[in-house]
């Protein structure tokens, strides 16, 4: 329920005892909830003349928005990238399963995959509002099959490809269509890579850059086209070089366009990516950090042989940490860095007013206690609860 007459008459919540995340900063303040918003008390005292029709103790804890996970491969054993004849069950399962991790959203991704997986998979995967059913979907998020051999990762050489001369009629045919598709990571050096890149961000697609050997000059390109984002940072890309700095470079290029700023995924597990580089990486433009779990069938199942896609993955132990940034900063990052990369962050990740009530509460220790979408109690953890 967002305006109209029907949210003015909704009841209203106010969360006290309690910081919330406003401004880059934790603020002893009060968060006042009605019809699934976040409200101005002022307007609600002076104009409306009415206080909270319920008080919530909050027991001191944090309440951040809801994080958003622009990359994620599946989880619990679910496979997005998998085909079958009910898709829409796996990406049920997922998102009630990530509510209790604190995501409120997310972009079910895609790795590199066959035509008919795309073709059977991509029109089971609607938008949809999150809820008590689970987190919302964005969007799906493709990532491949147009990305460099050298640099493929865990994406299967056999289905890579290259764009035809004919570059986005290669690319409809290939998806079998773009509605529902929120993100594509491609590689810029690919013939016909710009022309692509216009299309798709003419089409409200965000592009990103990633698996990809490009040199610095060829991503600056490529951002002068549109794009606006980089698949994981560091990970499947030239390393970074003082003569060319590769991808890596457009962190502090002078050569973007006027306003446009670059936004870089990152998976901050210790693993992916040594801490040492996500400080560099953070110090450099901390404004364009997207914290991004990559997360993979395994997540949740523990150590073992499980699928990513067309091949077998083995898990053999999991890490996990937040390095080289304060609270408030890797909140952003996991929040509103990413609702500002799909242009949501006017309803998603922010406790503005007016705003989706999409938040989480979290301990000291950033342990998720509760979840709530649109003002609605989603998750909530066993000791949290009354």
């Amino acid at each position: 329920m967002r305006g109209g007459q029907g949210a003015a008459r909704a009841p209203v919540i106010q969360f006290t005892n309690c910081r919330i995340l406003r401004g880059g900063a934790l603020l002893r303040e009060d968060l006042w909830v009605r019809g699934g918003c976040i409200l101005d008390p002022e307007k609600l005292f002076f104009e409306e003349r009415r206080v909270a029709d319920q008080q919530r103790d909050c027991g001191g804890c944090i309440l951040a928005p809801g994080f958003i996970d622009v990359q994620i491969n599946g989880g619990f054993g679910v496979d997005f990238s998998q085909a079958s004849e009910d898709v829409g069950s796996g990406i049920a399962l997922v998102a009630r399963r990530i509510l209790s991790h604190g995501v409120t959203s997310f972009c079910p991704t895609l790795v590199t995959s066959p035509l008919e997986v795309y073709h059977k998979v991509l029109p089971q995967i609607p938008v949809k509002s999150g809820g008590p059913h689970g987190a919302g979907v964005l969007g799906v998020h493709l990532e491949g099959p147009f990305i460099s051999r050298e640099k493929r990762g865990a994406h299967p050489e056999a289905h890579l490809r290259s764009f035809e001369a004919d570059a986005f009629q290669d690319v409809l045919a290939t998806y079998g269509g773009l509605d529902n598709v929120r993100i594509v990571t491609l590689a810029p050096e690919l013939d016909h890579s710009h022309e692509v890149i216009r299309a798709l961000t003419a089409l409200g697609i965000c592009v990103s850059l990633g698996h990809s050997v490009a040199d610095l000059g060829t991503a600056e390109k490529a951002v002068q086209s549109g794009a606006t984002f980089i698949t994981h940072l560091f990970n499947a890309m030239l390393p970074f070089h003082h003569r060319d700095p590769g991808i890596v470079g457009l962190l502090t290029s002078d050569r973007l366009p006027a306003g446009r700023r670059i936004f870089y995924g990152m998976i901050a597990d210790g693993i992916h990516t040594n801490p040492a580089a996500l400080r560099i990486a953070h110090r450099a433009h901390p404004k364009g950090l997207v914290l991004v779990t990559d997360a993979v069938p395994a997540l949740g199942l523990g150590n073992g042989r499980h699928t990513l896609g067309q091949q077998e993955v083995e898990v053999d132990g999991l890490t996990a940490y937040v390095a080289g940034c304060s609270v408030e900063c890797a909140l952003e990052a996991a929040s509103l860095h990413p609702a500002q990369l799909l242009g949501l962050e006017k309803r998603k990740g922010t406790l503005d007013f007016g705003a989706d009530a999409d938040f989480v509460v979290l301990d000291d220790s950033l342990h998720v206690r509760a979840t709530y979408i649109s003002g609605e109690l989603v998750w909530q953890a066993e000791e949290a609860r009354p």
